[in-house]
């Protein structure tokens, strides 16, 4: 027993034998229903279809925006083309999907040897026939042409190499079989093997805000020779160009970007004035006295679709 005044004497003693334990009334854990912010079935459901609503919702936004985007990114900067038939072979092929960049639409942003791709002036596409696609590219390209990315049609576009550009005069050929380009001549590495850089001869002076053209299959392709020689002028007004093409997307074993041929042209002078009257006439035997064969008085491009039918 403990004495009075100790420290054991301040705690009382543990019975020998503890009391029994019961479980508290109501439910198992001690919180009755009533506040358990349990919902109805009905609060739940209104509750699902409020957040299946908002998905939705985000949904639509999210393609909205998409759709926008993709409108403003082809009305102004990128734009997907199909190469429509083999003038530009080996480089690229029937087929091939490319990318354009809009923002290189005149003679100023383009540079000699650029793939561009322009408006149709007038029948330089009769006769050719649009490429064949499979099932799978055909869906594809419809709903590139649905979110805006593709055009409606290729029908009226064509890809060629810019050769020459406002004032350049551009001969073919010289003694050893090159083109020249302000006197200067050009070793076109882009030309597949055995392929002549122009089996026709031409002597023309490129008006300005027009550019000189052909394709890289010289001896299948109706660029600007052929039309300086149908018609008397084979130049295409820079309003028509669509762009520069700079990568190719499709088939994807051969997916990049193009490549520069800069290179090619970098000795090329700069081109001297010419006279009013200069001849803007090719070999084909026009009458430079004809007002479409003056460097000063080149056709609108209205006038030139007239000219071509």
């Amino acid at each position: 027993m403990a004495e009075p005044g100790s420290d054991d004497a301040r705690y009382a003693q543990a019975p020998a034998e503890m009391p029994p334990s019961f479980p508290p009334e109501g439910n198992q854990h001690g919180i009755s229903s009533a506040n358990t912010g349990a919902t109805s079935p009905e609060a739940s459901d209104k509750s699902l279809m409020w957040r299946v609503a908002g998905a939705i919702g985000e949904f639509i936004v999210i393609i909205a925006i998409g759709l926008l985007s993709a409108v403003v990114v082809k009305t102004f900067f990128l734009q997907a083309f199909t190469i429509p038939s083999a003038s530009m072979q080996d480089s690229l092929i029937p087929g091939d999907e490319i990318m354009v960049n809009k923002l290189a639409d005149t003679t100023d942003e383009l540079e000699r040897g650029d793939v561009v791709v322009f408006e149709d002036p007038g029948q330089w596409l009769a006769g050719v026939q649009e490429p064949q696609v499979s099932p799978v590219r055909e869906h594809l390209n419809a709903v590139g042409r649905a979110v805006g990315l593709l055009p409606r049609t290729d029908a009226g576009f064509l890809v060629k190499r810019m050769i020459g550009k406002s004032g350049d005069h551009v001969v073919c050929c010289d003694p050893d079989g090159k083109i020249t380009i302000n006197g200067e001549p050009i070793t076109e590495t882009y030309l597949g093997e055995g392929i002549e850089p122009s089996r026709e001869a031409f002597d023309v002076t490129v008006p300005d805000g027009y550019m000189w053209v052909m394709g890289d299959n010289r001896s299948n392709s109706k660029d600007s020779r052929f039309h300086q020689q149908a018609t008397g002028f084979g130049f295409v007004p820079e309003d028509l160009i669509q762009g520069r093409a700079w990568l190719l997307m499709y088939p994807l074993n051969r997916f990049g970007t193009l490549r520069d041929y800069s290179d090619v042209f970098a000795h090329v002078p700069a081109p001297q004035p010419q006279a009013q009257g200069a001849s803007a006439a090719g070999a084909s035997g026009a009458d430079v006295s004809a007002p479409h064969a003056v460097a000063g008085a080149a056709p609108s491009t209205a006038e030139l679709r007239v000219m071509m039918r």
